[in-house]
């Protein structure tokens, strides 16, 4: 962490009038963030009003909304100029975030004005995500307080490198300086542990304009820049730049039959035509041909810059998808640590599917450990089996399928992932991406020479996996082996997974809690999954009682290879059989979480087959399957 001085900024200050002068003039998101009623909106505008930035249609406007809504006696209130909810003006408070553009002649800006009230606390993280460096109002007269340092700390793990704090209202104490430097202490010594690159500690009135556009002649002490002098120096791109290429892929762009492009906005990185480059997913690997933009093929894009790249080979690639360096990958995993912030008044549960939103791909996902939660002010970790609203904690993430990411601190874009709920499609919490949970970190999936079609080619039929489900005894292991027998009859390519068999060996060290018994199905469905990849006609007989679990496996097959098969027997009759005389025992006692007795069965809502073994023999059965498969095409 640096602390800008006077020398510093003059520095800046001559690079950026060389950067005009080349013509070039960048952007910079910010963010204004703080307790309640430390001035945030008031600077915006005073900032906006001093550059003289606002047409005198919205200053005749904020002259009459200050006489009705204003809190500054006779004068304008400038924060009425970004507070436009009704409710924020009758309270005098930010709630939703309000963005702002504005220009001047060595950068643009796009500022975020974001709530400091902790209930909104959710609304100030989406206005840190998408910003490059936050200015933190600190009220003179109140110093440091609770809200200062979890803002500190959410812009922190949200990626903002760069700081100005603004220590606001000096005007109220007299423009003390000692008061300035004993807050300015207080400030830094509790950002030491928070990874800033660079924090400028500003002395200002926001009111009054003093040391926001124009140096205070009240404070001839401070000799550090005004804030919007420190806006248009800091540099804030080259560390995107610098950092390793990626391309979140948002659309396969194929405007006709000889024109195949993938689009999307390069996250970190540069790229150039002939650079080698491979599909992070697939493994598979081509040459950049062309960098194609609305205004014309490209010799070099760079991060932040909306491309389409052409690549010299046709290779499967598609919406979510990440392009990256051949010799420069992000991870590929499933599991994965990573920082959560809660967003909904639900507390998060671990175990609960959520749908994550990573870059431009939906995928399950499921937290499997809450290690810690984090006290924002002491920044201490806490115990705790849940989050709640507003709360951020340290997790374990598991999701049904590999995904490519970068820890969070390396490229924000593909660090950086969404929680939705699957039923009410709420964004639920915000997540960055620590490191994967793979011992090793070289791992990259092959890209092989034989697929699955030549394998099915070679066998002549179709693969898919049969996932039967029912409760213990409605006759799934039964119909699944009649059902083997037939089709091996028929010189069809297949092999039957048999619950209680696989807990012999691959399954062995699994119990019958909720917790196993996810597990157990997971193990099951990525052989499955292996087993199909090799052309086969897979049998998974499981009675896999909760269908979320059995969600999660379909989610690992391609569309039509996944067919369940629900073996619909009412659970008097599965008792009354009781072929292993399980039931009798679970009755008794002895058994413990038996499903359907003690421990729930979710049957299928929307099943490919459902058999009824009331009115049908195993081998009718089978024959029911064998006709729907003949259906579908497989045989």
């Amino acid at each position: 962490m640096s602390v800008l001085t006077a020398p510093h900024v003059a520095t800046l200050n001559a690079e950026a009038d060389l950067d005009i002068a080349a013509g070039n003039k960048s952007l910079l998101r910010f963010l204004t963030c703080g307790s309640v009623d430390d001035g945030k909106s008031t600077l915006i505008g005073r900032m906006l009003y001093d550059s003289k930035l606002i047409y005198d249609d919205q200053l005749a406007s904020l002259e009459r909304d200050s006489r009705r809504f204003g809190t500054t006696d006779d004068n304008m209130d400038f924060a009425l100029l970004v507070d436009g909810l009704e409710a924020e003006r009758e309270q005098g408070i930010t709630i939703d975030v309000a963005y702002r553009f504005f220009s001047t002649p060595k950068r643009s800006f796009i500022v975020a004005d974001t709530p400091g009230h902790e209930q909104y606390t959710r609304n100030m993280a989406t206005g840190a995500s998408n910003s490059d460096l936050a200015v933190i109002l600190i009220d003179a007269r109140k110093g440091v307080l609770p809200q200062t340092r979890r803002h500190s700390y959410i812009a922190s793990l949200l990626g903002i490198r760069h700081v100005a704090v603004a220590i606001n209202k000096i005007d109220l104490v007299d423009y003390d300086e000692a008061k300035y430097e004993a807050i300015k202490a207080d400030y830094l010594a509790f950002a030491k542990a928070l990874g800033f690159e660079s924090i400028v500690v500003l002395p200002l009135s926001a009111r009054y304009g003093e040391n926001l556009t124009v140096r205070s002649p009240n404070t001839p002490w401070y000799l550090g820049p005004t804030l919007l002098e420190h806006l248009e120096t800091v540099d804030v791109e080259s560390r995107a730049a610098e950092g390793p290429f990626r391309l979140p892929v948002q659309w396969v762009n194929r405007p006709n039959l000889d024109f195949r492009g993938y689009s999307g906005t390069v996250a970190s990185g540069r790229i150039h035509p002939g650079d080698r480059v491979v599909v992070a997913q697939s493994g598979k690997e081509s040459t950049v041909a062309r960098i194609v933009t609305a205004d014309g093929d490209l010799s070099v894009a760079v991060a932040g810059e909306a491309i389409t790249l052409v690549l010299a080979d046709e290779i499967d690639i598609a919406r979510g998808d990440v392009i990256a360096p051949a010799s420069a990958r992000p991870e590929v995993a499933d599991q994965f640590e990573a920082h959560v912030l809660w967003m909904d008044e639900e507390a998060l549960l671990p175990g609960r599917a959520y749908l994550m939103k990573i870059g431009a791909r939906y995928v399950t996902a499921r937290v499997t450990d809450l290690k810690h939660k984090i006290d924002v002010n002491s920044l201490e970790h806490l115990a705790g089996k849940t989050i709640g609203l507003n709360e951020i904690g340290l997790c374990n993430l598991s999701v049904a399928t590999p995904v490519a990411f970068d820890a969070y601190g390396d490229v924000r874009d593909t660090g950086a992932f969404i929680l939705i709920d699957r039923y009410t499609n709420a964004t639920v919490g915000a997540g960055m991406i620590t490191h994967g949970l793979r011992r090793a970190t070289n791992i990259h999936r092959q890209d092989l020479t034989v697929g699955r079609e030549e394998r099915a080619k070679l066998n002549g039929h179709a693969p898919v996996a049969l996932w039967f489900t029912g409760l213990s005894g409605s006759g799934k292991s039964t119909i699944a082996n009649a059902l083997e027998r037939k089709l091996i009859d028929r010189g069809i390519h297949s092999f039957l997974l048999d619950g209680d068999n696989v807990r012999h060996g691959l399954n062995k060290d699994l119990g019958f809690t909720d917790a196993d018994r996810v597990e157990n199905v997971r193990r099951v469905g990525e052989v499955a999954h292996l087993f199909v990849e090799s052309g086969l006609i897979t049998l998974c007989s499981f009675i896999s009682p909760f269908r979320a679990e059995r969600r999660m496996v379909r989610e690992l097959f391609a569309q039509g290879e996944f067919i369940e098969v629900f073996v619909d027997t009412p659970i008097e009759d599965c008792i009354q059989r009781d072929p292993k005389g399980l039931y009798a025992r679970a009755l008794k006692g002895e058994i413990k979480n038996f499903t359907g007795l003690d421990s729930p069965y979710e049957p299928p809502e929307a099943a490919e087959i459902t058999v009824s073994t009331v009115e049908l023999s195993p081998d009718e059965a089978a024959e029911q399957v064998i006709a729907e498969l003949v259906k579908r095409g497989v045989l």
